[in-house]
């Protein structure tokens, strides 16, 4: 029974995760715990969940053109080593202390979802550590000195606690690069896949995978990931904002009185 609705939990998370381009990793691990799986378990099977999802509605992005992928290689690869030095190092955290990091990210996650993006006219004078970028008609500056450095701490603490870090993409492209929100959100999804892979690779290797449970799980916040691209290409995803931060507090809220009753 347990299963059966862990398994709605996270089909619902999939679907609204996808069609805002964070993946739903906030949600998946308070999700988990709340059904009685270990926090470093929890973790684990939240990561294979998202490299699922986050994969099914990369295909669904890329097939409307959506992916801007020079953004995601030059965005994601510090990303993507620090979460798995974040899923390696993990084991050796206590479960108490992962879960009021967690609490705390999540807190951040909302607030950022909660910030409205402001369009900026586009310098002309190009400096060093600033990358002017067009595409799908769009024009946008990266500034490079704060990118690099968000995206590799996002990758460690995303790798550590199961999460995707796709809270924290999205507003990083949106808020400091001016990225449209529809390419942000899709280019976001490629991201959090390969974050997601390199989490679960470190969480594996410490042991903490197990198959009969995480397998099943995946696969159906996979079908929920499919779904949740498609409607994304229609919809805004902007309108589910609001609703995403105030859940996100509340699963920090949980995870903070879960973490309490562990002590």
């Amino acid at each position: 029974m347990k299963l059966l609705i862990a398994s709605v939990v996270i089909f619902l998370i999939a679907l609204l995760g996808t069609m805002a381009g964070r993946g739903g990793g906030n949600f998946y691990v308070p999700a988990l715990v709340a059904t009685g799986q270990p926090m470093h378990q929890a973790a684990t099977t939240g990561q294979l969940i998202l490299l699922l999802t986050a994969s099914a509605g990369m295909l669904v992005f890329q097939k409307h053109g959506l992916v801007d992928w020079k953004l995601a290689m030059v965005i994601d690869p510090p990303t993507d080593v620090m979460a798995f030095v974040g899923g390696s190092l993990a084991h050796i955290v206590p479960e108490v202390l992962l879960k009021f990091v967690l609490a705390g990210l999540l807190v951040i996650a909302g607030f950022l979802m909660l910030m409205k993006a402001k369009e900026r006219p586009i310098p002309r004078n190009k400096r060093f550590g600033f990358w002017y970028r067009c595409f799908d008609n769009h024009e946008y500056v990266v500034n490079l000195w704060l990118a690099i450095p968000i995206a590799a701490a996002t990758g460690l603490a995303a790798g550590a606690v199961g999460i995707s870090g796709g809270s924290f993409k999205v507003p990083l492209m949106v808020l400091l690069c001016g990225v449209p929100m529809r390419i942000a959100v899709a280019t976001s999804s490629a991201m959090v896949a390969v974050t997601a892979l390199m989490g679960f690779i470190g969480h594996t290797i410490s042991g903490d995978f197990y198959p009969s449970q995480a397998v099943p799980l995946a696969c159906v916040a996979m079908v929920g990931g499919l779904i949740g691209a498609k409607l994304a290409v229609k919809a805004k995803p902007h309108h589910l904002k609001q609703l995403f931060a105030w859940t996100t507090f509340a699963a920090a809220v949980f995870m903070i009185i879960n973490a309490g009753l562990s002590k």
